[in-house]
């Protein structure tokens, strides 16, 4: 599934990185705790998290996610969306808790393309 399609189905706002949306997405991963993203997360992956600073993108840059999806409406700080237009890597932020944005996302990716 292209990550245009996920934007789009769970309405999310897009920070940067837009000119990745045609990408295939593999599946998702959630979690804030940045060891635990580099441990288990894939490449392909969209990362669903709470974390909003830099180091986000670091993780993200280093398993090849397909993008990082930050939760309940927060929003990403500046230095982080300079280092992710910088790395090419997609912020997007929904304004659902965890729970539903990861339900949500599952659902979709089971539909299918």
């Amino acid at each position: 599934m292209k990550l245009r399609r996920v934007v789009e189905s769970l309405q999310l706002s897009l920070r940067c990185g837009g000119d990745r949306l045609d990408q295939d997405i593999t599946g998702g991963y959630a979690g804030d705790l940045l060891s635990d993203v580099m441990a288990n997360g894939q490449a392909g992956n969209l990362w669903v998290t709470m974390q909003v600073h830099a180091n986000i993108v670091a993780v993200a840059v280093l398993k090849d996610l397909a993008g990082i999806v930050i939760v309940q409406g927060r929003q990403p700080a500046d230095e982080t969306l300079k280092k992710a237009s910088e790395e090419n890597i997609p912020i997007l932020v929904s304004p659902l808790p965890a729970f539903e944005t990861v339900g949500s996302l599952y659902a979709l990716l089971e539909a299918g393309p």
